[in-house]
């Protein structure tokens, strides 16, 4: 495959080393996606899907009080996640091949959507995106962790200039603003764990309308209860 060419999700890197993720990043990603998680607050009962679940890395951050659902394209990757929620019991999460750009689920499934260094592999971030939303219900939290094209028009130039080599090794580098549509989504925080940090954490909260049947439901109910018997 010609490097100009490359998809981030077509790297054979991403397929065949899937035996190798857990010992390359656990120490790189998981002590932030932990914090992350940890600092949600997540509720009792709350229902939590995470794209690109890759070998479950993330897993045992979550509260077992919530139900986790989470999906990933590639097989391999899904084994490892199953080994270690059968080897740890965790009863609240259930994993399943799936393709973060075209979600099985119904509209309004989830309340939290988490999407840990993925939006960079994905063919078509943009649609990614729709599809989190989508799914997610209005006012649900979304949560994006992941590196952006510097802000530095030197260091941006670089990026771009080497993206057909990152492409290859299994991602590219985007901006910000191709991600987060801040029309759709109200960001609540954004930082950096570090100065010198790569990555960019976004919780936002999810801007989409309640639908118009669901908001009349209770005036309904209000009504209902007004009538004498």
């Amino acid at each position: 495959m010609a490097l100009a060419n490359a998809q981030p999700h077509e790297s054979r890197l991403y397929y065949e080393f899937s035996h190798l993720y857990d010992l390359l990043f656990r120490h790189v990603f998981y002590p932030r996606i932990a914090t992350v998680i940890r600092s949600l607050a997540i509720e009792p009962g709350a229902r939590v899907l995470e794209l690109g679940v890759g070998t479950g890395l993330s897993l045992d951050a979550y509260p077992r009080h919530c139900h986790v659902t989470g999906i990933d394209l590639a097989p391999d990757m899904l084994e490892r996640a199953q080994d270690k929620v059968n080897r740890n019991g965790w009863r609240h999460v259930a994993l399943e091949q799936g393709d973060a750009l075209n979600l099985r689920f119904d509209d309004d499934s989830f309340d939290y959507v988490m999407a840990f260094h993925v939006v960079s592999v994905v063919p078509d971030p943009h649609r990614m995106m729709v599809e989190a939303r989508r799914v997610c219900r209005p006012g649900g939290v979304i949560t994006i962790i992941n590196h952006f094209r510097s802000a530095n028009p030197t260091l941006a130039r670089l990026m771009r200039a080497i993206d057909p080599l990152t492409r290859w090794l299994g991602w590219t580098t985007l901006r910000l603003g191709d991600v987060v549509d801040r029309t759709a989504l109200h960001v609540e925080r954004q930082w950096k764990t570090g100065q010198r940090s790569l990555f960019t954490i976004v919780v936002a909260r999810n801007a989409k309308a309640v639908p118009a049947a669901r908001r009349l439901r209770p005036s309904r109910q209000v009504e209902a209860a007004a009538v004498p018997d």
